[in-house]
C-alpha cells in the first residue's frame, strides 16, 4: 500500500470540482483505491506525455481525471496528487 500525498493544487482543483459537480464525490472518493492498486483495470492508469511527462493519470469517473506521480517520502514509494479536473481541463 502506498501513502496518498495531496498537493495544494490537488485540494484547490479539488474543491472546484466538487462545487461544479458534488455529484462525483463518490466517483472521487472510490478512486482512491489508488493506494492500494494504481494500475487496477478500473482506473485506466496511464502514462503521460509532453507538458506532463513523468506524470500519470486515472480515471476518477465518466470525464474525471486525476494526475499523479510516483514519489519518495520518508523512504517509501508514495502518491503525489498533483491535480483533479475534467479531461479537457488537464489535457
Amino acid at each position: 500500500m502506498r501513502r496518498l500525498l495531496r498537493s495544494s493544487a490537488f485540494i484547490r482543483a479539488a474543491k472546484g470540482v466538487l462545487k461544479k459537480h458534488p455529484g462525483e464525490a463518490e466517483s472521487v472518493r472510490s478512486t482512491l483505491v489508488l493506494s492500494l492498486d494504481a494500475f487496477h483495470s478500473r482506473l485506466r492508469t496511464h502514462k503521460l506525455r509532453g507538458e506532463l511527462e513523468g506524470s500519470w493519470a486515472c480515471s476518477a469517473g465518466y470525464d474525471l481525471r486525476i494526475v499523479f506521480r510516483f514519489v519518495q517520502y520518508e523512504g517509501a514509494e508514495a502518491i503525489l496528487l498533483e491535480t483533479i479536473g475534467t479531461h479537457d481541463e488537464i489535457y
